[in-house]
């Protein structure tokens, strides 16, 4: 017990968050040409369309949600007057809409991926294991959030999850706050650490590949063939002048 104890709450995640800061920088040292994730919108653009929009919009809410409850101590929400009905009101509800919509997006993505012929024998192994892994990640999530906290079952993540989490970025493990916590918060936080230590190696990694130098960048003008040629057959003003 105290072996798979340490490891799973001490061990496992310390590798793999070890392996997301590592392997991100061997990575863009090694693969800079595949570091953005490869298109595959011309085998198939309508389901892409949907699923891609649920999911993304979904996981940037549902990425807000856990920094809310694993970053921030339970005692600042009560210093600033948020109570335990208001922080799991807005946890269930807004958590909840979010999760669904990342639920179906991340559905409508994996059937695209087995179905469409084309998408499937282009697929590699890591393609298919980040979704399947997200997939369970996603859905434990949602099953906690709603069979837990919706439910109001005597489990309160932000009195053991939440500070076991950030004694691990405080270098201050304490793996006994892990001991009883309901199975599937078990399988979600196992999954996601998983996630993390295999990211840097699939494409997951374009999302680091944001195109922030574009806001600086000059406009491209455009023009049309005839309007070129005006252009060059125009005297230099400058010249005489």
């Amino acid at each position: 017990m105290i072996f798979s104890q340490n490891f799973f709450w001490v061990s496992f995640p310390f590798v793999m968050l070890t392996m997301f800061v590592v392997g991100h920088i061997y990575r863009y040292n090694v693969d800079q040409f595949g570091w953005s994730a490869k298109s595959s919108e011309f085998l198939e653009k309508r389901q892409l369309k949907w699923g891609s929009i649920l999911f993304h919009y979904g996981i940037i809410f549902v990425f807000f949600g856990h920094v809310a409850g694993l970053l921030i101590p339970k005692g600042f929400y009560e210093a600033v007057g948020i109570t335990d009905h208001m922080y799991h009101f807005g946890a269930v509800w807004i958590g909840g809409i979010a999760g669904i919509f990342t639920i179906i997006g991340i559905l409508l993505l994996m059937v695209r991926r087995f179905t469409v012929k084309r998408i499937y024998i282009h697929s590699t192994f890591r393609d298919i294991l980040i979704l399947i892994l997200l997939t369970i990640t996603i859905i434990t999530g949602f099953f906690n959030t709603v069979w837990y906290t919706g439910r109001g079952v005597g489990f309160e993540y932000r009195e053991t999850i939440s500070p076991w989490f950030r004694g691990l970025l405080y270098l201050n493990p304490r793996p006994e706050l892990m001991i009883g916590i309901p199975l599937g918060f078990k399988i979600h936080v196992v999954s996601a650490f998983l996630l993390f230590g295999i990211w840097p190696f699939t494409r997951l990694v374009h999302v680091w590949s944001l195109p922030l130098e574009y806001l600086n960048r000059k406009f491209v003008v455009y023009r049309s063939v005839l309007a070129r040629k005006s252009l060059a057959m125009a005297p230099d003003r400058t010249k005489k002048e």
